[in-house]
């Protein structure tokens, strides 16, 4: 099992450094190995986490604020909804949270398939000034502390709403997104949810397959891989609905 889950953390990282939507085969992966919903979303989260802040280091220099707000403040929106939603996280029981899965993939799914096949960057019809920039960076963090799923393409859509070309969009996402995610991980290192085992095999596959997906950025159909990422994504969603973890 131990093998499946480093290759399983070898096709997220490559995935992500392509197109995105790790989590929607960490997080199977994880739940088959044996664990329940929430302890597979937090290892998932705390396994990806070293790769974020990769991605997010490589491109800093093109990372920049929006909407008139400086980036510091993004950066501190990103902090404090991130640990909200890991404290959601941690506080909502297991059997809940089982419940919420399959609604949080199918959100997850749709948000991916709007962001890869129907939103036109550039063209926004609205505009986000920085009091909506702002309540929109700090509702994404708090999701992406709680869940996670689709965080890079609703911040890519806020990120443009405001003003950002797609290059400098794409890159202060990566390093909010690992901001985010850092406020939760420092909640979940401590949670007895974390299977440390299967994190580090995990972390380690994602790490393999983020040096892949630098290499493969140029090799690869990017329209055929996230057809299969949202393919993932809804069969993912049907089997939750109909066989209940």
């Amino acid at each position: 099992m131990l093998t499946l889950i480093c290759l399983a953390g070898i096709w997220a990282g490559l995935q992500n450094s392509l197109a995105g939507g790790g989590s929607f085969v960490t997080l199977p992966m994880l739940i088959l190995s044996g664990m329940s919903p929430l302890a597979a979303n937090i290892t998932s989260t705390v396994a990806l986490f070293p790769g974020q802040v990769t991605s997010g280091f490589a491109g800093r220099k093109l990372v920049t604020g929006a909407a008139m707000l400086p980036f510091k403040v993004l950066f501190m929106l990103s902090v404090l909804g991130g640990a909200l939603g890991g404290l959601l996280l941690l506080n909502t029981p297991s059997i809940v949270f089982a419940n919420l899965v399959p609604w949080l993939v199918l959100f997850a799914t749709v948000i991916f398939a709007w962001g890869s096949f129907f939103r036109r960057s550039g063209n926004a019809t609205v505009q986000l000034g920085a009091t909506g920039a702002a309540a929109a960076q700090f509702c994404i963090a708090i999701y992406g502390g709680y869940f996670g799923g689709g965080i890079g393409i609703l911040m890519m859509a806020a990120l443009t709403m405001a003003g950002l070309s797609p290059r400098n969009a794409g890159a202060t996402k990566n390093v909010l997104s690992g901001v985010m995610n850092a406020s939760a991980v420092l909640l979940f290192v401590t949670s007895p949810e974390v299977h440390w085992l299967e994190a580090v095999v995990l972390g380690f596959g994602a790490i393999v397959g983020g040096l892949m997906g630098s290499w493969a950025l140029h090799r690869v159909n990017e329209k055929a891989l996230r057809l299969a990422i949202v393919a993932i994504g809804l069969c993912l969603t049907v089997g939750l609905f109909v066989k209940p973890i």
